[in-house]
């Protein structure tokens, strides 16, 4: 086993001293050749978060929106409009509703062309809502409106509706749609027969409701004429108060298809150039609901509401190359609207977001989907990662294991026997081709996503929190649930977009490398406890990743292992480097599960789960010399470390410890250990008999790295028996245990 670049190099990284490794754009290419040569057209989607540079309120922690949240996420969507996407669209959006929220959560999407297209709406300056000119009033509204109905070729009918929550806000509702009553061969999609019904509503009844929102989604359709669909355009207009209101206007959109959508924001535009006085009108914001045909003619990028964080949605990216350039994109226009995709930590360090940076992978189309028709390599993707724990821990948060927001499979369900089965069940749904290839042509979406979604799920039947979630693959049932999609969700955001970008490029490469049935595992493994125990330390999962990346380097999609040494270091900082001569001692933070416990904060709904944080682990390896001609003491009792193996392995060994404890927590009774004293004596006895100390260090809570003490005694030196040595084939002492 190869241990991790620190004391030791890799065979991987030896081979890239040397300069044989390729730049991500070169091995990226090679990696999509041979998934075109299969007839494959795998897209890359993301999920990045973002944070400020100094996170205020609880929707930069636990809950997902606040106060601060949509007016950075609007500053942000400018930046991208005028720098990446100029004349793009703007539309806020109603979002995801979640149990123990009053609200949906909003989305703002960005709109625009496909492949290079123009936009879809030619608006006369780069961004909208609009810079230049002045805002809609309400004196001009109801002759706007006229001047709108006769660009449409029909007469609407608006109605004045109050605001309960706002006097200054003037609202009016004007059913709009499209008359489908002729026969589909007689409709112009250029032209279609616009249908404004009039709305008879009484008097008593003309305001919105009471909820926060866009005016569109508190009318009172309760109220609304039953023969005609209720689609309605929702024209809002803020009068300027004097001080600091300038006055705005919005328009919240009836829900319709893309053709007549794009139809009605054009004829939006065209009227910003003249108002009723004369002098051009900005461009107003826009509110309602994508059209469910949207996202296969437009490019969309969203932003979104997610606890604690600002989410972003990239676009369909149909190379590594794009994916490579949205993140920098994005990290540059954050910068300069004050995000970011890491936090600080004590003592200066960095840590992740806490929100995720899932990968997502599908196809150009439904109809070009490269699983559908493959479920023998889909089935050889899942066994492979989960031979490899270093795919799923090594690029998390620092919450991993079942009560995390992407445990493995096998972590959740505890059995290998229906996970074995189901991947069997779909591996064998490729068997009986004449040539022994996978009948690209043949469809089994249904059957991979009612096989997988009940199995990739938490402990609770989630099965969006897994760590390959498939509830965006196939699931009619569900909102958003046929999209063809994978979502690897096991990955954090991180400091440096080169790390992300490496950590696709694995993913794709490992998408090639799989292609071919010898590379994939016949089995899944049975880890037993090492899984949490062994593999949760950091020179493990780099021996791991370390046999992955060697994996590719011999099937000629060798990657530069610089990033995720990088990586690795960041995540798992040196507490500890100790060396005298060939004796070394080094000390690592290691992974530790955190178990879920029943209380829920009261922030966050049922979206934010509490887990007890307060255990702690930590790795310790020492050379042969060290262990040779030393022993370890921490917090007064004797540590053992067993010899190298025969083979010159160094055998594992980890410390768990309680760091903190809080309420609520597990086990309120066992007292933190803190302050860790760690001390390095001499096997060889002193003139008294005694064992030579020659360092002593100190952890306390709130440090990141042991620190050299002096003192003259030792708390329980030569009295406290040995620290209780973990169970055969285990390797992680429990300071709990007596």
């Amino acid at each position: 086993m190869s241990q991790p670049p620190v004391h030791h190099l890799s065979s991987v990284h030896a081979a890239d001293a040397a300069g044989t490794q390729p730049r991500p754009p070169a091995a990226a290419a090679v990696a999509e050749a041979r998934l075109r040569a299969a007839g494959i057209h795998l897209t890359l989607g993301g999920e990045p978060t973002y944070v400020p540079l100094e996170p205020e309120g609880a929707e930069w922690s636990v809950c997902a929106d606040g106060p601060t949240k949509l007016p950075i996420a609007q500053r942000l969507a400018r930046e991208l409009q005028q720098q990446v996407w100029p004349g793009s669209t703007l539309l806020y959006c109603p979002g995801k509703r979640y149990e123990g929220e009053v609200n949906p959560r909003w989305a703002l999407r960005l709109i625009t062309g496909l492949d290079g297209s123009p936009p879809p709406v030619r608006w006369p300056e780069p961004c909208q809502p609009g810079e230049l000119g002045n805002p809609l009033t309400a004196a001009q509204a109801t002759a706007w409106l006229a001047d709108l109905g006769t660009r449409l070729g029909v007469e609407l009918h608006p109605v004045e509706l109050s605001d309960p929550l706002d006097p200054l806000r003037r609202v009016w509702a004007v059913p709009l749609t499209i008359d489908d009553a002729s026969p589909p061969e007689d409709r112009d999609p250029a032209q279609p027969a616009w249908l404004a019904v009039p709305w008879p509503l009484a008097e008593e009844h003309r305001q919105l409701s009471g909820a926060p929102g866009p005016a569109g989604l508190r009318l009172p359709l309760e109220h609304f004429p039953d023969h005609a669909p209720r689609q309605v355009l929702t024209l809002e207009v803020v009068e300027p108060d004097g001080v600091e209101e300038t006055g705005s206007w919005d328009l919240f959109l009836p829900p319709l298809l893309s053709d007549p959508l794009e139809l009605l924001l054009q004829a939006v535009a065209d009227g910003l150039a003249d108002s009723v006085q004369g002098a051009p009108l900005a461009a107003p914001a826009l509110s309602g609901v994508l059209p469910s045909d949207g996202p296969g003619r437009w490019q969309v990028l969203g932003l979104t509401a997610d606890p604690g964080v600002l989410e972003i949605n990239l676009p369909v990216c149909h190379s590594w190359a794009e994916y490579d350039g949205w993140l920098r994109r994005l990290e540059k226009a954050c910068a300069t609207v004050g995000l970011r995709s890491w936090k600080s930590a004590a003592g200066g360090r960095q840590e992740s977001t806490g929100g995720g940076n899932h990968l997502l992978w599908g196809g150009a189309s439904l109809e070009q989907n490269p699983f559908f028709g493959r479920p023998a390599w889909l089935s050889g993707i899942l066994r492979y990662w989960q031979h490899h724990p270093s795919l799923g821990y090594l690029f998390s948060g620092t919450c991993v294991g079942p009560a995390s927001q992407a445990p493995r499979p096998d972590e959740a369900i505890g059995s290998l026997f229906d996970l074995e089965l189901a991947y069997s069940c779909i591996e064998q749904s490729d068997a009986g081709n004449t040539d022994g290839q996978p009948d690209a042509s043949a469809d089994r979406r249904s059957l991979i996503g009612e096989t997988l979604r009940h199995l990739h799920a938490d402990r609770s039947g989630n099965n969006h929190r897994s760590e390959i979630s498939f509830d965006k693959f196939w699931n009619p049932g569900a909102p958003a649930g046929c999209l063809g999609l994978i979502e690897f969700r096991a990955l954090e955001s991180l400091p440096r977009v080169e790390w992300s970008s490496a950590i696709a490029l694995l993913w794709s490469s490992l998408a090639a490398h799989l292609l071919e049935p010898r590379h994939r595992p016949e089995q899944l493994r049975p880890w037993g406890p090492e899984l949490h125990d062994r593999l949760l330390l950091p020179s493990q999962l780099w021996a791991d990743l370390d046999a992955v990346l060697a994996a590719l380097a011999d099937d000629g999609l060798g990657l530069n292992p610089t990033p995720f040494q990088e990586l690795w270091e960041w995540r798992f900082p040196s507490l500890l480097d100790w060396q005298d001569g060939a004796a070394w001692l080094e000390i690592r933070p290691a992974l530790e599960p955190w178990p879920l416990i029943c209380d829920t904060p009261v922030e966050g709904g049922f979206t934010s789960r509490f887990v007890d944080a307060s255990l702690r682990r930590l790795e310790i390896r020492a050379s042969g010399s060290f262990r040779d001609h030393h022993h370890l003491r921490l917090n007064g009792r004797l540590l053992p470390l067993a010899p190298l193996a025969a083979g010159g392995e160094e055998p594992p060994l980890a410390v768990r410890y309680r760091h903190h404890r809080l309420y609520p927590c597990m086990h309120p009774a066992i007292e933190p250990h803190m302050p860790l004293e760690l001390s390095i004596e001499q096997h060889s006895p002193n003139a008294e008999g005694n064992l030579n100390t020659v360092a002593r260090f100190c952890l306390n809570d709130d440090a990141t790295s042991f620190k050299p003490i002096i003192r003259s005694g030792w708390v329980g030196e030569g009295d406290a028996p040995p620290w209780t040595l973990p169970a055969d084939d285990l390797c992680t002492v429990d300071l709990r245990l007596p």
